[in-house]
């Protein structure tokens, strides 16, 4: 086997379960974060062509596999097959230019969310705070928080995660993208849970990317994402979905400071809702914005000065 017939053979497998495009993404992602497909020069198979996006350099024929890489490669695909995500058969996702680690104690990191560190980013910048403190609460793999301080390396980092699992991620993410020197604090608890506030100073920014899926929408969600990504994080009562939006709210009124900033990722069909009850709470230049898509994913919401 080559490197080329492997992409193929990927391709033929997954195309009934993802459609040949996602098909062809995945295969893409498995040989190059795997096999290290792109410091290979590669061919299809007897064709003398260059296989689209993955050959830089001149078609020439990879050498064969070994009987290990051929191995490796059938396990793999015999999950994909199966429906789990990609990024849990490899262990790691690529977010804003860094690989996190993941597992399924933790979400998946998105496009969209990565849209909403870039708007944080923006206001830090134009901020000019030189060491903002700035809290993740739902932390996951860490991919908000360690990723603006990866970007802004001043920045002072908390975080607040309930699931043990999710928070030895978390920390691991820290250790391997900050550095084993780099400071941050990192809290395991609950938001609702007042008693857990006091262990936060004030704050410049508050950041999450809370559960905002009802479960009554649970049937229409895609197969791959309820099997595998953890519901804890995933979804919210019926009753009150947007009750983490209304406790992380008032944590926030507590804990920013004057002209301090609170940024939600939210669910698209009630993106609005979530704005009206910032509003409601008396946050100041509260703005609703869209992803690529066109969907109203973010809401940021300041502090007024007093």
């Amino acid at each position: 086997m080559t490197t080329a017939s492997a992409y193929s053979f990927l391709i033929q497998q997954l195309s009934p379960r993802y459609g040949p495009g996602e098909a062809a993404a995945i295969a893409r992602i498995v040989l190059e974060d795997v096999f290290g497909a792109e410091g290979r020069r590669w061919t299809v198979d007897g064709g003398g062509q260059t296989v689209d996006g993955l050959s830089a350099e001149a078609p020439v024929k990879a050498e064969g596999w070994t009987a290990t890489e051929v191995e490796q490669l059938k396990n793999i695909t015999a999950r994909l097959i199966s429906g789990e995500p990609v990024q849990y058969v490899l262990g790691q996702a690529d977010f804003f230019g860094l690989k996190f680690k993941v597992n399924p104690a933790v979400l998946i990191p998105r496009q969209e969310t990565e849209e909403l560190v870039a708007w944080i980013l923006e206001h830090l910048k134009n901020s000019r705070i030189e060491h903002p403190a700035v809290l993740d609460i739902g932390l996951g793999s860490g991919c908000i928080g360690l990723t603006l301080k990866k970007k802004f390396p001043g920045l002072q980092l908390f975080g607040l995660e309930k699931s043990p699992a999710a928070l030895e991620v978390a920390t691991e993410n820290a250790r391997r993208i900050l550095g084993e020197d780099a400071t941050f604090q990192f809290v395991e608890g609950d938001v609702f849970d007042y008693r857990v506030w006091v262990k936060f100073p004030f704050l410049d920014v508050v950041a999450s990317n809370p559960p905002y899926i009802p479960n009554v929408q649970k049937s229409i969600m895609p197969e791959h994402v309820t099997a595998h990504e953890p519901a804890l994080a995933l979804f919210v009562d019926d009753e009150d979905p947007l009750s983490f939006y209304r406790v992380i709210a008032d944590f926030s009124l507590q804990k920013l400071k004057p002209c301090g900033a609170l940024f939600f990722e939210c669910n698209e069909f009630n993106a609005g809702e979530v704005a009206a009850l910032l509003q409601e709470k008396g946050f100041v230049r509260v703005e609703l914005r869209k992803d690529l898509a066109g969907a109203e994913r973010m809401v940021c919401g300041m502090v007024a000065r007093h």
